[in-house]
């Protein structure tokens, strides 16, 4: 059975959705991989959840990292293969892997060492949970190259209209973790039980598995990575147009990551307690936002394949396409989180008197999941376009207006509350923004290659 998507040709339904598909249920089992671990973690208690939650903003920044080597070598790749030119997509994808390795040695080390000021920076209250969160970050982030090798091979693999494999990776993937969670965090036999540490352990050897799966399956691939030489030097040429288009999504993730950051600062001022109803809550919002960003990873390579063949009408109708299942999944990720809060916040969490606090998160942020649905669908789009920079100054200039919009809210008789309604009001502008972005940007693109060839034969 072949593996990958025709996203030049044929109905574009069936072709987008064949491959969004696949990274859609990719997301919720990455979604399943993360709740696992909290599910697991909740059983220990809010203040393990806490730690793993500080701890875990470095795992979540380390995606913008890893966003300037991915978002780059996934565009350029799929431009080239959208030009026919499979030699100049494999400079790219080595290119992309070279960078990915760097910087997860780079990034590793820092944390690693630096894992005491880092976690400093938030300011927790209870010594127990500072160290339990220096341990989660010293083990699950200094060893992030598994985590970064599977997010570019996952990239290219997409660029290349390949989404079943990244699923059946990341599915061995999670069933290992659940296997593992429950040994590593509480014991086993002769095994003893590691609680925060041991939840980092199993994330990372899942993780490893990932990547081991993924170097089998592309040892067979002859279309792609059979040309691919990740110990040749790469044209600085290559490196450079990867820079240019990774940079501002790099740039963006790492500010957006910084915020919420900054954003969790404030939350702790509340309580180490409200820190956990932040991680817990956030991990159950993936419900909308990490299948959103499935499908954007799905409309990038749509986008970026026909665009490079110049099939510029086929581009308008994929990403209108996209935009209506998206609109439709916000909706009933609004009317989850909206309808059933305190069930599904209390199967992570515990304690009956942190609940309460966790139903007004998912209340709250629920009116915008729509909004933050079409928002990471419009920036895969305008990114497949290489409009990086466009994405990234909407972004950035409206994720940071949450700072002072949260000190505003949350000095007022909302308290903690005010913070989630700076997430909220903040997306909803930003998909509101994207949307009308990206209809300007579509009335520039010319006229389809072929229809113009054929117009230029009638004339």
């Amino acid at each position: 059975m072949n593996k990958k998507i025709d996203l030049l040709n044929g109905h574009i339904f069936t072709s987008l959705t064949g491959l969004a598909l696949p990274i859609m249920v990719t997301a919720l089992v990455q979604m399943a991989y993360n709740l696992t671990d909290m599910a697991w973690i909740g059983f220990v208690g809010s203040p393990a959840v806490a730690a793993v939650g500080a701890g875990g903003m470095y795992v979540w920044l380390s995606q913008g990292v890893v966003a300037l080597a991915k978002m780059g070598g996934q565009v350029k790749v799929a431009h080239a293969l959208g030009k026919g030119d499979r030699k100049e997509a494999a400079v790219y994808a080595s290119g992309s892997v070279q960078m990915g390795l760097l910087f997860a040695l780079l990034y590793g080390v820092l944390t690693f060492f630096g894992a005491k000021p880092l976690i400093a920076f938030f300011g927790l209250n209870d010594a127990f949970v500072t160290y339990n969160a220096q341990v989660y970050l010293k083990i699950t982030c200094g060893l992030i190259v598994f985590s970064f090798l599977n997010s570019i091979i996952t990239g290219i693999m997409t660029a290349m209209g390949d989404s079943k494999t990244p699923l059946l990776a990341n599915f061995i993937g999670l069933v290992l973790n659940m296997v593992l969670d429950p040994v590593l965090i509480f014991g086993v036999g002769p095994i003893k039980g590691s609680g925060v540490a041991g939840a980092a352990i199993a994330t990372v050897m899942a993780q490893a598995v990932v990547t081991a799966v993924f170097l089998i399956a592309i040892r067979k691939d002859q279309v792609l990575f059979d040309k691919v030489k990740v110990f040749h030097k790469v044209p600085w040429d290559y490196m450079k147009a990867m820079v240019r288009i990774g940079f501002p999504a790099s740039v963006q993730n790492l500010i957006y990551t910084s915020i919420s950051m900054i954003l969790t600062r404030f939350v702790t001022g509340f309580g180490d307690i409200a820190v956990a109803v932040l991680r817990v809550g956030g991990q159950i919002e993936s419900i909308s936002w990490m299948t959103a960003d499935g499908f954007a990873a799905a409309i990038n390579s749509f986008v970026g394949q026909n665009y490079g063949a110049g099939q510029y009408g086929r581009v308008k109708k994929g990403y209108f396409t996209a935009i209506g299942v998206m609109f439709v999944w916000g909706l009933f990720s609004s009317a989850l989180l909206i309808g059933l809060p305190e069930h599904i916040f209390g199967l992570f969490i515990h304690e009956p008197e942190v609940i309460p606090m966790g139903v007004r998160y998912l209340v709250i942020l629920g009116f915008c999941q729509m909004f933050m649905c079409i928002e990471l669908t419009t920036v895969g789009a305008l990114s497949g376009l290489g409009r990086t920079l466009l994405c990234s100054v909407i972004s950035v200039l409206f994720t940071s207006a949450r700072i002072p919009l949260a000190m505003i809210l949350s000095s007022t008789a909302l308290g903690l509350d005010g913070i989630w309604w700076a997430f909220t009001i903040s997306s909803i502008i930003k998909g509101i923004l994207f949307f009308l972005s990206f209809l300007m940007v579509a009335r520039k693109l010319p006229q389809d290659k072929h229809q113009a060839q054929l117009e230029a034969e009638l004339d």
